[in-house]
């Protein structure tokens, strides 16, 4: 039976691990979502006793982006909120004094791939798969992927990666520097860097 709390919290020695479960939503990062992650960032940043901090989802998404159905009910003054809630804490994520680490266990999407670009290291699973969907929804990520993307990859493939809206493979991901490393187990892979 899938747990009710969307994030979960697992501490071991430094590390935090924190896992998103909206199994039933491919972790997609509603408000309640990212409210809640705004307090657990908040208390991470301020406690000298973790050193590294995890992100992960369960099942088959790593993090499937913003949740599509509370998109449609925002007006353009809820949708600024949005966009300056998810800007404010993937950019607390960016600026964390702890090592921060992506383990990419599957789809990594839209304000997904956002929050694995604020962390430090990515590290996906060979079936993980990227895109940034919002040219086939009439959007544009609101959450500083169009800032650090061109940073990691080079403007001209940032740029094709935005307008085309295709996936790209953990294998593709791994050739153009979107991610460190490709691994069987990213959780375990992640925490021997921590480590």
């Amino acid at each position: 039976m899938e747990s009710p709390d969307p994030i979960l919290i697992e501490i071991r020695q430094s590390i935090a691990i924190v896992t998103f479960n909206r199994t039933h939503a491919r972790n997609s990062l509603s408000i309640d979502v990212l409210q809640r992650l705004e307090k657990i960032v908040s208390g991470f940043r301020v406690n000298s006793n973790i050193k590294n901090l995890i992100f992960t989802g369960r099942e088959s998404a790593f993090l499937s982006g913003a949740d599509i159905r509370e998109l449609r009910s925002l007006d353009r003054n809820t949708a600024l909120l949005f966009a300056d809630r998810g800007q404010r804490l993937f950019q607390s994520i960016a600026t964390a004094r702890q090592k921060t680490i992506a383990a990419i266990n599957g789809f990594c999407m839209g304000g997904g791939l956002d929050l694995a670009l604020a962390c430090d290291i990515r590290v996906a699973t060979p079936t993980a798969e990227f895109a940034h969907p919002g040219a086939r929804l009439g959007i544009i990520t609101g959450w500083g992927g169009t800032q650090r993307l061109p940073r990691l990859i080079g403007p001209s493939r940032a740029l094709e990666f935005f307008i085309t809206a295709r996936r790209l493979s953990a294998a593709e991901a791994f050739n153009i520097g979107l991610v460190d490393a490709v691994e069987a187990a990213p959780l375990h892979y992640a925490l021997q860097i921590a480590a």
